[in-house]
């Protein structure tokens, strides 16, 4: 396992959402928290609102019975932050938390001291909890039910003006939290194993509690961001977005519920499982071009930037009171040389021949198709799918096979029209198309990126004039 990149990797993903552009704690993040949040169980029975109260992930273990696995938790508990002023003068305070009550003050919407301002937020502590080397033949025999428990706390801090008088003060607040991590495996063929991994929100809540808390109550009791880390020792997970053919089937019957379950590591590692709330394909990677997190998951590093280049001095002022976070990215972001700027555009990494699974990954932009620029002849005008010559212009039905990213499942069974056929460097050709009911048909068509998909010849089937196979 490689730890460090994968530890980085999950901390980034750790905290997409937690805060969104303009970075102001007004519009995008009045409701915060969506990535991976599970509520109290009788909160979420109590309430229709579509908050979760666990998550499961089901993947593949190869191994025999002395495989033992090891299983991490990672989330954020949230702290809510109040500010205030004391009703009584407090001279001379040495800054720092105290965990001592605090004293008498008057809540605040906002409190500026010495140029700084602070607002009322939700700020987060990273939480783990792990269970090592579990054999697999001990959750063949029985599952196993592992608790966790993360205490309530309080704490204030003054902050102190010129003279080193407590002008304000600043009080954190968590609730307690307690969850459970369910094991349990299932033979499905000779050496896999199907392994479950169920992780749920157990807080304690009586029935008026449960009915009377609003979201943002319950949230404060929940787990946000959510996310399983598996490591195996003396065998291997499966990839189930691309899986061995024989062990397709078994991969398909693996049941996600709000996690989304990859292989992470270096390319070729088959020794860890990251299961994220957020869609990814094997082996993601973070870009070294990144300057650092920007926590809003819908966009890019360059487009954020430049965004936020743009902000007006009081709207940074703004974004900045929201947290040592915020200040830390607008400040990053205000330092960035021209060269690094210029980075962020774009990048172009030669391939090799043996990259197969990370250029197979990219349905909408397929990185290992050459497009002939390096060749003399035309691309091809025609191929031959289950006896009948197809050429652009054609319509065929998705079939994909490989599972090769979420495009996979979310266009199987759509029916497309052929933009071209390419070919690659080793000779594979693929079909370019444009789906149907795409409202971007017309983009495909032109070949404008994001409208245009690449699928091989095993993937789809040829359409009849009235659209039947």
């Amino acid at each position: 396992m490689n730890r460090p990149l994968i530890d980085q990797l999950v901390s980034a993903l750790l905290y997409e959402g937690y805060i969104l552009y303009p970075y102001r704690p007004s519009v995008k993040n009045v409701k915060r928290w969506t990535f991976g949040g599970l509520v109290p169980r009788a909160w979420s029975e109590r309430h229709a609102s579509g908050d979760a109260w666990s998550m499961q992930c089901e993947c593949l273990v190869a191994g025999g019975p002395d495989t033992a696995l090891d299983v991490r938790v990672r989330f954020l508990q949230l702290v809510e932050r109040t500010i205030g002023r004391p009703r009584q003068r407090m001279p001379r305070f040495t800054p720092g938390p105290r965990t001592e009550p605090p004293p008498d003050y008057e809540p605040l919407d906002s409190m500026t001291i010495l140029g700084r301002t602070w607002h009322p937020w939700q700020e987060a502590l990273e939480r783990e909890t792990v269970v090592e080397q579990v054999e697999i033949s001990q959750l063949l025999a029985e599952r196993r039910t592992v608790p966790f428990a993360f205490p309530a706390g309080r704490e204030w801090e003054p902050v102190c003006d010129i003279g080193g008088d407590a002008a304000g003060l600043i009080l954190r607040e968590r609730q307690d939290v307690t969850g459970s991590i369910e094991l349990a495996a299932k033979t499905v063929a000779d050496d896999l194993v199907r392994l479950r991994v169920r992780v749920g929100n157990e807080t304690r809540l009586d029935e008026s509690d449960a009915a009377a808390l609003s979201r943002d109550q319950a949230l404060l009791r929940g787990l946000a961001s959510t996310h399983i880390i598996l490591g195996a020792s003396g065998g291997r997970f499966l990839s189930l977005l691309d899986p061995p053919e024989q062990h397709r089937a078994a991969a398909e019957a693996c049941q996600n519920v709000g996690c989304w379950p990859v292989l992470v590591g270096e390319v070729g590692d088959a020794d860890t499982i990251l299961a994220s709330p957020i869609i990814l394909y094997d082996y993601p990677q973070i870009a070294a071009e990144s300057p650092g997190d920007l926590f809003d998951g819908t966009e890019i590093d360059e487009i954020l930037s430049l965004r936020i280049m743009t902000l007006s001095d009081d709207e940074k002022a703004s974004a900045a009171a929201v947290d040592a976070r915020a200040r830390a990215l607008l400040e990053r972001t205000d330092a960035l040389l021209p060269e690094q700027l210029a980075r962020l555009h774009s990048t172009l990494r030669p391939l090799s021949r043996d990259s197969t699974l990370i250029r197979d990954s990219q349905r909408s932009a397929p990185l290992r198709v050459a497009a002939n620029g390096d060749r003399d002849e035309p691309p091809p005008q025609q191929i031959t799918i289950a006896g009948r010559d197809l050429r652009p212009g054609d319509r065929v039905r998705l079939r994909p096979q490989r599972r090769a990213d979420a495009f996979d499942l979310f266009l199987d069974g759509r029916t497309a029209t052929i933009e071209s056929i390419e070919e690659d460097r080793e000779g594979q050709q693929y079909l370019a198309v444009a789906i149907d009911d795409d409202p971007g048909r017309d983009f495909g068509l032109e070949r404008m990126p994001g409208h245009r998909f690449f699928y091989r010849a095993d993937e789809v089937e040829p359409l009849g004039s009235e659209g039947n196979p």
